[in-house]
Parts: C-alpha cells; sequence; structure tokens
C-alpha cells in the first residue's frame, strides 16, 4: 500500500522573521513517514514550493494510493493550502485531513467569524480593515489585532494588543504593510485560552480540552498566545506559556466546551481532526478560531489531546491512513454505480 506524505518545501530565507512556522513541518514529515513505515505501508515523500507542476509529476511518478496530507500553504501565498487539497480531490486521490472548501473557508477569519455568529457560536466581537485610516470601531478596549489570512500566530507579538486609537492605527498599518490586507480587529478576551481538538476515528470525538497557561506577570505581558510563543523555544513568551494536558475545568464547562467545539467542527465541514481555540471569561467560552488540520507535531495542542484521550501519534496516523483509504474506495464504488 502506496502513501504520500505531502508536504509544503519551505520558501522564506531563514533569516525571515516567519521562518520558524513553515521549518516545523519537515520534523513532521520524518516523524509521520517513520510512523507509517513501521505500520507496513510503502513509504514516499514530496515537498512542493512555488512550482505546481511538481505536484502533477510527483503524483504521476509515485502513483500513490493515499495522500497523508500535512500541505500547510506556502508562507507568503496562504490560499495554496486549500488549493493543493483541490488538485487531490481533481486526482481523485483520496488524502487525510479536511477537504478544500474547509481549509479556504477557515483561512478567511472574517468569513469565519460571521458563520460562527450566523450558527449563534460565541466569538468576539470585531471588524475588518483593508486600508488606512481605521474606521470608527465601537468595541470596548483593549483590542487585538491580527492579520485576517494567516495561522500559526503569525503577525502576533506582545504589540498586537492595543488600548487606544493610537496604537490601533499604528498596529493595522504595520500588518497591512508586512501581510496586506484585510487586518482583523477583535475584541481582547481577558481569560484563560482553552483548545479543543475534535477528531473522526472514525466516528465524531471531541477530545479533553487542553489549556495554555500565562505564567509571566510583569506589566509588559498580555497573556496571549504570540509567534514567540510557538516558535522560538528560550523566548520569553515560550517560557511563559506552557500547556497544560488535560486543562483542569469543571464538569459543567468541559460539556459546554465540547458541544461549541462539535458545533464548530460540523459548521466549518471539517474531517478527520481539527482544533477549536477558546477563551473563557467568567465561565463563559467565546470562539477565537477554527483550525482544521492543525500542526501535527507531536509536541502540539492536538496530540496532548490525543494523549489525554488515551491515544497515540502512532496510532492516530494509521488511522487518518485507514480512514482516507475508506473514503477512496467508498468513492471508487460509488463512481462505478453511476457509470453502471
Amino acid at each position: 500500500m502506496r502513501v504520500l506524505v505531502l508536504y509544503n518545501q519551505p520558501v522564506l530565507p531563514l533569516d525571515h522573521p516567519d521562518a520558524d512556522a513553515e521549518c516545523e513541518v519537515i520534523a513532521t514529515v520524518d516523524i509521520v513517514c517513520g510512523h507509517l513505515r513501521d505500520a507496513g505501508f510503502e513509504v514516499a515523500r514530496l515537498g512542493v514550493a512555488r512550482d505546481p507542476e511538481a505536484l502533477m509529476r510527483g503524483m504521476k511518478r509515485l502513483r500513490p494510493e493515499v495522500v497523508f496530507n500535512l500541505f500547510e500553504g506556502l508562507a507568503d501565498q496562504y490560499e495554496t493550502e486549500a488549493v493543493v487539497a483541490g488538485l487531490l480531490d481533481w486526482f481523485g486521490i483520496p488524502y487525510t485531513g479536511c477537504p478544500f472548501h474547509t481549509l479556504a473557508i477557515a483561512r478567511d477569519k472574517e468569513r469565519t467569524k460571521y458563520m460562527l455568529q450566523a450558527a449563534g457560536l460565541p466569538t468576539p466581537g470585531f471588524v475588518v480593515v483593508s486600508e488606512l485610516p481605521v474606521p470608527p470601531v465601537e468595541l470596548e478596549w483593549p483590542l487585538i489585532v491580527k492579520p485576517a489570512n494567516q495561522d500559526a500566530s503569525v503577525g502576533l507579538d506582545q504589540g498586537s494588543v492595543v488600548t487606544n486609537r493610537e496604537r490601533l492605527e499604528a498596529r493595522v498599518a504595520l500588518l497591512l504593510e508586512a501581510y496586506g490586507a484585510p487586518v482583523l480587529v477583535e475584541q481582547y478576551i481577558r481569560g484563560r485560552e482553552i483548545n479543543v481538538g475534535v477528531i473522526e476515528c472514525p466516528d465524531l470525538r471531541v477530545l479533553p480540552p487542553s489549556e495554555i497557561l500565562f505564567l509571566a506577570k510583569d506589566p509588559g505581558f498580555w497573556p496571549i498566545v504570540t509567534y514567540d510563543a510557538k516558535w522560538k523555544p528560550g523566548s520569553r513568551d515560550y517560557e511563559a506559556t506552557p500547556p497544560r494536558h488535560p486543562a483542569d475545568l469543571t464538569p459543567r464547562l468541559t460539556d459546554k466546551l465540547c458541544e461549541l467545539a462539535k458545533r464548530a467542527y460540523q459548521l466549518l465541514g471539517c474531517r478527520d481532526y481539527a482544533r477549536v481555540d477558546f477563551r473563557v471569561r467568567s465561565g463563559k467560552p467565546y470562539i477565537l478560531e477554527v483550525n482544521p488540520n492543525p500542526s501535527y507535531e507531536p509536541s502540539g495542542g492536538l496530540v496532548g489531546g490525543l494523549e489525554s484521550a488515551g491515544l497515540t501519534h502512532f496510532q492516530f496516523t494509521v488511522e487518518l491512513v485507514q480512514a482516507a483509504l475508506a473514503r477512496g474506495r467508498s468513492s471508487r464504488g460509488a463512481v462505478g454505480t453511476v457509470a453502471h
């Protein structure tokens, strides 16, 4: 059984401030390939960068029966994450993780938040800014300012939380220049940061919630998950934000978070695995983001949730491939029935 592990070849210079986030996938690819070989699969790997024909040539040359999709999108072309999933659909090759339409929607934070609001799911108030000057914002200070089409905490640092109009204008200007429009300006929710993984193996299952702890107490520290907190071991933000698996929550709050995570997962049409990020203030959860195909590296939040549920990284990796193969067989059977 031939499995192709597909991933995004890093394209940023090593000294680029966002390079760490895209290089992490290489180590994850090594681990996944090892798991699959140990499970008895024939494994190949394919890194794709700026040449889309490399994907086409690789598919024709390697002829995989299933793809383990670790392609996260090129760092400076975020839409390529969804495009590659769409091409795999076009090839008719089953693959792990979320489908094209889910990846496309979730990358658009504005659209995702409108969908959450329309479904009655709690999310912080927000406005979207595409150009300066920033229009009037009828939200209470402080606010948090983010690139609207990035993930992995790209564009987030201790300057992301702003407390007045002058700082808001400056932060929006900085992000417009660095990442382009649009920029998301969101109500900052003071409270606990909780991550909830949702998986299908094969039935839909919500994993025990995890929490990001905020240990620093100095006045200059905002309790948020910055880029450094995710990708810069040894930095103040990284050392001050350890995860706790599982989170220490009341049964009532756990049930509420799990129900909201399940609804958000289904709303966006997620498949196989996703992570829903929350802020909880005075017992009330707010959905910050829905992350389809979140980081699959063993120290990440999703895997922490798997371990809390008694599942190993190896076991879930194999189950993902088996689920994709089953979808492929089902799809071919349906096509064959129609053709007949």
